[in-house]
């Protein structure tokens, strides 16, 4: 789709400019207009494009101290102003300094590596990824993230800081990406994402498949026997018991009724009949 059916006069020349002086081609014009709201930092590398002005023209990377040096201006801090901020903050000092009358000012984010968020634990590609929009989302870091990987639990904690205070919340992911339910909190820089195991049962004795199972939700005692490949021939379902962990570390053992809650951790231990 041609540009020139949407950018009349003058705009569809800046616009064809842009794309030629940053190499970008024209379908991604789009994507880094998206970036408009991405806030600059240091170590950021910057691409700015002054239309019919290619000696204004640089790439630069965006110092510890947030600023760049630009021709004309001398040092002009650009960290923590969005793209569009930085862009307006350009034109209005080649304005007011009387050295364009109206000039025409493009910025390009071309490198990211002020704003990073790490995923962390039981996740399919771990590691740090960059926050390239200024309301991230923390399914979009997951989704960068590979999603959750099988051994994975179905909640993820966030942690970070929140004006000075230390933040953490927990997020349902099946309820947040399945059901729309919940809150998909934004990532900011210096956040992490956490994703635990997956809560566990152990079934053991006169079962089919003996071994670790899934807790699912609400999962209860019968459910994780039938999780065990259920009762073998000499297996029975009188006498289970019950060993779960205290707060205390202490192991409790109880005869738990066959709809009874299981809690992650939990062991149980189905006996052999006696007749």
């Amino acid at each position: 789709m041609r540009l020139s059916r949407f950018l009349p006069g003058t705009a569809w020349l800046l616009a064809a400019a842009v794309v030629a002086a940053s190499g970008l081609s024209p379908g991604t014009v789009g994507a880094a207009d998206a970036g408009r709201d991405y806030v600059i930092g240091e170590g950021d590398a910057v691409r700015i494009v002054v239309f019919q002005n290619p000696d204004l023209s640089l790439e630069t990377r965006v110092s510890e101290s947030g600023v760049v040096s630009y021709p004309l201006l001398g040092k002009i801090t650009l960290g923590g102003l969005t793209v569009a901020q930085a862009e307006q903050r350009i034109t209005e000092s080649l304005r007011t300094g009387n050295f364009l009358k109206q000039p025409q000012v493009t910025l390009v984010v071309a490198q990211i590596r002020a704003s990073q968020a790490s995923a962390l634990g039981q996740f399919n590609r771990p590691g740090r990824y960059p926050i390239e929009a200024a309301a991230m989302r923390l399914s979009d870091l997951v989704a960068q993230a590979g999603g959750v990987a099988a051994g994975g639990a179905d909640t993820v904690t966030l942690t970070g800081t929140r004006e000075g205070q230390p933040y953490q919340v927990e997020v349902d992911l099946p309820a947040l990406l399945t059901k729309r339910k919940g809150q998909d909190p934004v990532v900011r820089n210096g956040d992490i994402v956490y994703a635990d195991r997956m809560p566990t049962v152990y079934v053991y004795g006169e079962v089919q498949r003996p071994g670790v199972v899934r807790l699912e939700r609400e999962m209860n005692v019968r459910q994780a026997v039938v999780s065990g490949g259920g009762l073998n021939p000499r297996g029975t379902e009188r006498g289970i018991r019950l060993h779960r962990r205290t707060a205390a570390g202490d192991t409790e053992t109880m005869r738990p009724g066959m709809t009874d809650r299981l809690q992650d951790g939990d062991i149980v231990f189905v006996p052999e009949s006696l007749f």
